[in-house]
């Protein structure tokens, strides 16, 4: 008999213990909101006048390329025609070679040039978004904010992008 009071005495204090835990620690849902970050960044007003500005600045040499590809057409032209002096044709080929190579570096050298001026550019942004994120984040009580690319599934209510955007582009004008 002893034992049974015993054992019911525990049982009893496990449960006490066990109900002072759940009730000391109540499980609250998470405040979410999802982000398109790409999105939100891309459609600053920052974002679209640096787009503007490379256009306007790499314009002139994608017109050289442009040029030099409209060359190549031509000789390639004239290399397909008939009555061609072998003297003719090997001073084509050898300009087409050159301008080829022209070519090449041209483009290479434009592309690097665009795409290290970009990624300056949008990882600034970025660090920049962040930062907006966090404030807006921390304005609601948010506890998470996700970006779209790795959701499946989300209540278009839980979309914070245009707003971001426009925090973004109050907190850094485009100039």
């Amino acid at each position: 008999m002893f034992v049974k009071v015993r054992s019911m005495m525990l049982l009893a204090a496990i449960a006490a213990v066990s109900g002072t835990l759940y009730a000391q620690a109540p499980i609250t849902p998470a405040k979410v909101a999802i982000i398109n970050a790409q999105k939100a960044v891309a459609d600053t007003k920052e974002i679209q006048k640096a787009q503007a500005t490379l256009q306007a600045k790499y314009n002139p040499r994608q017109q050289q390329i442009q040029s030099l590809q409209n060359e190549l057409n031509s000789i390639q032209q004239q290399l397909g025609g008939q009555n061609l002096t072998p003297d003719r044709e090997a001073q084509l080929r050898q300009t087409g070679t050159e301008k080829q190579k022209q070519l090449q570096r041209l483009t290479e050298d434009l592309q690097s040039d665009v795409n290290n001026e970009r990624q300056d550019i949008l990882g600034r942004a970025g660090r920049q978004m962040a930062d907006v994120v966090k404030k807006i984040a921390e304005q609601r009580g948010l506890d998470v904010v996700i970006d779209i690319t790795n959701t499946i599934y989300y209540r278009p209510a839980l979309d914070i992008t245009a707003e971001a955007t426009v925090e973004y582009d109050k907190a850094y004008p485009a100039k």
